[in-house]
């Protein structure tokens, strides 16, 4: 069958049963290096921020997604923001039950235009409410690898 075969009818698709070995590599980029770097050996969080729209991007960009500046001014973020919304997990991903159920929010960090997809800690989830004020609870300097896992959990304040 040629590229150029064309399915008259989707009872027509052809399946090829199989595996495809795949390797690859994640990395982050420039500006994913730098927060990463500055949350690892500094505990705070930093961003990259628009002069021509004044949009505050977290996780930083090079390049504005509204105007496409390149982004060359880092400023520091403040490692307190609000929950916008939350979900408790009660099954881990294996589909096992958890000892105690989890917390996961997406916190709008204060003074930016983006936030951090992250667990809750010392908060009951009973208690968690939109809007809630939150702060970065940061690993030890030791235990820090250079990842978001660096920030053990945002509790509330």
């Amino acid at each position: 069958m040629s590229l150029l075969y064309r399915i008259q009818h989707p009872r027509d698709a052809l399946v090829v049963e199989g595996s495809m070995p795949i390797t690859s590599l994640y990395t982050v980029g420039i500006a994913g290096e730098r927060f990463f770097r500055e949350i690892m050996e500094q505990a705070r969080l930093f961003a990259t921020r628009c002069p021509e729209c004044d949009v505050t991007y977290l996780p930083p960009r090079l390049y504005c997604e509204r105007c496409f500046s390149q982004l060359d001014e880092w400023v520091e973020a403040p490692a307190t923001g609000r929950v916008h919304t939350y979900t408790t997990v009660h099954i881990d991903l294996d589909g096992n039950p958890l000892p105690e159920p989890r917390t996961i929010a997406f916190v709008r960090i204060d003074d930016t235009d983006g936030g951090i997809v992250h667990y809750l800690g010392k908060v009951d989830p009973s208690e968690v409410y939109i809007g809630m004020g939150v702060e970065a609870v940061f690993k030890k300097k030791s235990e820090r690898k250079g990842s978001i896992t660096d920030i053990a959990y945002f509790r509330p304040v």
